[in-house]
């Protein structure tokens, strides 16, 4: 029987399991990304687990999230970082040298290798044909140690494109027509493959932005095949001999089909404040427009901004609007420069920052009140921006900047002409930010820099045989990480400081929560959080479990879990169950006590039921829907309890 190119590269990989279909496997990873707002949790949790080096092909860490330096805090950890790459075998991309989806796309892509990313983006990677997978830091730094991935055998989503896209229609485009179809939970426990015709007209950098925004509709990852285009852009970056070709068997098989024709497509806006709730720009024009930014890891390419920029050639932004440019590495930057592209950004008013992420996770570049901000970012959760209430909305570059020309939503295609884009044979390649791995004997004597805001990881004791838990907080659907562990340039510079960061906690929700929280911490006392749908879902960021694991919270009982958020809750000891009766939702009130009857009973005997008591009010049931090494987790009370033992 003919495969796919995810079921290729999951079987070349496979340690334990099959491709069947909903079970339990576990694959090798080969190379490793993280972050910083990720990565020093990540290096805590690697330094806890014993090992000299890592033992990866490939692990790289970048510094894009925390570059304002207010304080000593970004500084220090970023010399905490580059010290600890320094010691443990890693190559570190320093801070300035870009956007790690970008920068791993352009310098350590390749295809038919695994990646396991502390960045729920990390998917960008398939777009040059990886099975590339984004993941809490603890999973990454147990891949970093030599140890599989767990995963449950995603189902296939075959993703069949016909036709060429029509000017000013572009890949963010394809991704926005697939959320409005899927929905931000319609990825959930699917790979998203692309195949077909289609893709000839679609460069690496048009793969690589709809495979990131695969993450947005909670798929595993999405996958592109590696073929002549793939080949092309190892070319241009210097590593065509990194290149196989892979693509899916004539005879494969899709556990289902979504027929795509791009030459149906026109410019699409996700509007505020979820990226599924799409609309055509025809239905927005004439919208007032205050800001307009082109950036993020999703569409900041070279392609991008030459797009931008021959736009806007000989114009002036408008008077009304701030248009600002974040390229996504320093080698976008170089060869805008050296097309003269950057001179046109410049000289038709954009503001141009440095290359990282910047106002996508809440990094400045914060919206005026009560005006609409456009963007090419990856999401518009209400608040992220940093202004409440914001009106953010997500569109492509050709969106962007014909907003930024006439200071409205406006359709680009009454811009005129199409920009022809022709991205270089070969790019102007300057590695002077990016650290190789030091050789074992030099990085042996490396001292690791750890500044005043370097915590230690806190123990955590195992599951008790009965839970008692008072709700704390109710919540409806769609929460997410953002809800849970807020980002922005206050609470970013905390991560490697858990009992600080902790004080945010559902802040934006319930200000008194972490209060609340601790009195009944210190009353011994632990803490349940209920939700509706999709919970959890948006950023990889472990601080959404591992801050509310150490307030206290041991259960979260929901009707449905986003992927990366319930491995997070299961790493840290927190146990997710989900309503066997959704209906069962509405029994339960802010305050009550909840008792999970027999946890570690139900837990070691492999039970998918447990019987939760509400205090006053009658017993309901929820589902345990967890492998045999996540019971384990949730016994021992963290992974790192349960490697520690192993």
């Amino acid at each position: 029987m003919g495969l796919t190119v995810a079921e290729k590269l999951i079987e070349t990989h496979l340690v334990s399991g099959s491709l069947k279909r909903g079970e339990p496997i576990a694959i090798k990873i080969d190379q490793t990304l993280t972050q910083d707002a990720t990565g020093t949790m990540a290096y805590l949790e690697f330094e806890a687990i014993g090992i000299p080096r890592v033992k990866t092909e490939l692990s790289v860490s970048y510094v894009d999230h925390n570059l304002l330096q207010t304080d000593f805090r970004n500084a220090d950890d970023h010399r905490f970082l580059q010290s600890i790459a320094a010691k443990y075998g890693l190559w570190f991309s320093r801070p300035g040298n870009g956007i790690c989806h970008q920068v791993h796309l352009e310098r350590f892509a390749r295809p038919g290798k695994t990646l396991l990313g502390s960045d729920s983006h990390t998917p960008t990677a398939g777009g040059c044909a990886m099975l590339a997978i984004g993941a809490g830091g603890l999973d990454v730094a147990m891949a970093m140690a030599g140890k599989p991935f767990h995963l449950i055998m995603p189902r296939i989503i075959g993703v069949h494109l016909t036709g060429k896209l029509p000017p000013w229609v572009s890949a963010r485009d394809v991704a926005l027509w697939m959320l409005r179809k899927l929905t931000v939970k319609g990825g959930l426990g699917k790979i998203i493959e692309y195949f077909g015709e289609g893709l000839s007209s679609l460069s690496v950098p048009d793969r690589a932005t709809i495979a990131n925004l695969g993450t947005e509709m909670g798929a595993t990852t999405s996958v592109f095949p590696s073929d002549k285009i793939t080949l092309a852009w190892l070319k241009a970056q210097g590593r065509d001999e990194e290149w196989q070709e892979l693509l899916a068997d004539p005879e494969a098989k899709y556990d289902e089909i979504i027929e795509l024709d791009l030459s149906s497509l026109e410019p699409l806006a996700a509007c505020p404040s979820s990226p599924d709730n799409v609309k055509p720009v025809t239905e927005l024009e004439g919208l007032p427009v205050a800001q307009v930014i082109v950036g993020s890891c999703a569409n900041s390419s070279l392609r991008d901004l030459l797009v931008v920029a021959k736009a806007l050639k000989g114009k002036k932004v408008h008077p009304s609007v701030s248009f600002e440019i974040n390229p996504g590495s320093l080698q976008v930057l170089e060869n805008l420069d050296v097309l003269g592209a950057l001179q046109d950004l410049i000289h038709a008013g954009a503001r141009i920052h440095q290359s990282g992420c910047l106002g996508c996770i809440g990094m400045g570049q914060a919206p005026a009140t009560g005006t609409i901000s456009l963007r090419t970012f990856t999401r518009n959760f209400p608040g992220r921006s940093g202004t409440k209430n914001d009106q953010v909305y997500l569109v492509s570059p050709e969106v962007a900047v014909a907003a930024a020309l006439t200071g409205e939503f406006t359709d680009p295609r009454k811009l005129g002409a199409y920009p022809e884009i022709e991205l270089p044979e070969r790019f102007i390649i300057n590695d002077a930010l990016l650290l190789p791995p030091l050789p074992e004997e030099q990085a042996a004597k490396v001292e690791i820099i750890r500044g005043p805001n370097i915590v230690p990881l806190p123990q955590f004791e195992p599951m008790p045989e009965e839970l008692r838990c008072q709700v704390l907080l109710k919540v409806g659907d769609n929460i997410t990480t953002d809800h849970i562990m807020p980002a922005g340039a206050k609470i970013l510079p905390l991560r490697s400081n858990l009992p600080a960061i902790s004080e945010y906690v559902f802040s934006n929700i319930d200000p008194e929560f972490a209060k609340k929280a601790l009195a009944l911490k210190e009353q011994g006392r632990w803490i349940a959080v209920v939700g509706g749908e999709n919970y959890g879902q948006g950023s990889s960021r472990e601080h959404a479990a591992l801050a509310p694991r150490y307030l206290g919270v041991r259960a979260k009982l929901a009707k449905s879990f986003a992927r990366i958020h319930k491995a997070n809750l299961i790493n840290f000891g927190i146990l997710p169950v989900t309503f066997a009766d959704p209906d069962d939702y509405e029994k339960i009130s802010q305050g009550d006590e909840l008792i999970f009857k027999k946890v570690r009973q139900v837990l070691s005997e492999g039970r998918d039921r447990l019987e939760i008591e509400i205090l006053g009010k009658g017993t309901i049931y929820g589902k345990i829907d967890l492998t045999e090494r996540d019971r384990q987790i949730i016994l021992a009370g963290s992974l790192l309890n349960l490697a520690k033992e192993g």
